[in-house]
């Protein structure tokens, strides 16, 4: 995502629970590893619906921050998100927060709340910027990703980092042991130019190299079998060739994705949307990988039915697999004014969506900076619930 902190995000796609069902229907971890077996539940749901899911929705909300058992889609819909998304941007430093400001043992705690309720998390990483100290979104030098290659300047301290990381997912398990599976999506939205790996920051080589670098270090690490790796641009590109121009490998990839977001044009994104999935949806069919709405959102969000009216239809002819939402920045319980506005009982796993909302009415966010006039979360009616779904 750009660093725009007013954008609310949904993803829509299909992703799937990774815990073993207690029934024992699924493999043993003896016949297929963790992430094998999340492979194997993502390939499926599409054909059984649509998963939902919101960043940080189990750390922060409208009005609360690290409340035990928190969730705002919870509250709106009487079930959490299928899918949680959380960002690893700054464990690089070593301390004990992220760039979100929420400590990496509270990630870890709700990855783990997530995993036991079935559900599926999806990790992304905005590190600092290794050669200037800035932030990811810091694109004042041309050659930061060449100096974290091999014989680069900051190669030693990279891999400092890309250790980290490793460590942190290594200590993703449950109580018992079972290691938990995640998405990793890092290096996104590479075909812009708004983070120190983008398209005019580094050469098409330069880029695949930062991606093999990455994953030949976690994989060689002891984090192989719990990654499962997903590759995402932005809109721009429009058809095969330019989506696969800086694309690490099919050996690599298992989910292909990209970003969408409208900005005022519906017409425009509608179009870019279509070119988009229509994109992914030939390369996966051709080559047998997952696709996914990586992140898509609409700024301050002015529509009421926007995910109904607007995004429902653009992507619901196509097999996508997840879609994770992005919260509003934090707010202030003192300066807080909502009003709920909620239909039926909805679940998280879903086939049908329906035309209610919830209107988050904020009269100011925290420290006065963000007049934000509303705050939508869709409704849902499932056929199934994600806790039956996990079960099959």
């Amino acid at each position: 995502m750009k660093n725009t902190k007013l954008i609310t995000m949904l993803c829509l796609g299909a992703l799937i629970a990774c815990s073993p069902s207690k029934k024992g229907l699924e493999p043993t971890s003896e016949q297929v590893s963790p992430r094998e077996r999340l492979i194997e539940n993502l390939r499926a749901i599409p054909q059984k619906g649509i998963m939902f899911g919101h960043h940080d929705d189990t750390v922060y909300g409208i009005g609360w921050e690290f409340d035990e058992g928190g969730s705002d889609v919870r509250k709106v819909c009487g079930d959490y998100p299928a899918v949680i998304s959380f960002d690893l941007g700054e464990i690089e430093l070593g301390g004990d927060k992220s760039l979100d400001k929420v400590p990496f043992e509270k990630i870890r705690k709700e990855i783990i709340n997530q995993y036991n309720r079935g559900g599926l998390v999806s990790l992304s990483w905005h590190p600092r910027n290794p050669k200037t100290g800035g932030d990811a979104w810091d694109v004042s030098d041309h050659a930061v990703v060449k100096s974290i290659l091999p014989e680069g300047e900051n190669y030693e301290k990279f891999q400092s980092w890309l250790g980290k990381v490793n460590d942190f997912i290594l200590s993703l398990k449950t109580s018992d042991g079972t290691k938990i599976p995640v998405l990793f999506r890092p290096w996104h939205e590479h075909t812009g130019s708004w983070f120190w790996w983008g398209q005019n920051l580094c050469t098409t080589d330069e880029y695949k190299a930062l991606w093999r670098m990455t994953a030949d270090y976690l994989n060689a690490h002891g984090a192989a079998d719990q990654i499962v790796y997903a590759y995402s641009t932005g809109t721009e590109p429009l058809d095969q060739a330019s989506y696969l121009e800086r694309y690490p490998g099919h050996d690599l990839i298992d989910v292909l994705g990209f970003d969408a977001y409208q900005r005022e044009d519906k017409d425009f994104f509608l179009k870019s949307m279509d070119t988009s999935l229509s994109v992914i949806d030939s390369i996966g069919k051709a080559n047998h990988k997952i696709i996914a709405i990586t992140e898509t959102g609409y700024e301050g969000v002015p529509d009421s039915t926007w995910w109904t009216g607007t995004l429902l239809p653009a992507m619901e002819k196509y097999p996508v697999a997840y879609v994770p939402d992005k919260p509003l920045p934090r707010i202030s319980r003192s300066s807080l004014k909502i009003r709920k506005h909620c239909s039926p009982p909805i679940s998280t796993y879903i086939n049908n969506i329906i035309h209610n909302q919830i209107n988050h009415v904020i009269s100011s966010c925290r420290d006065g900076a963000c007049p934000v006039s509303h705050h939508l979360i869709i409704s849902f009616k499932a056929k199934t619930s994600w806790n039956n779904f996990k079960k099959k």
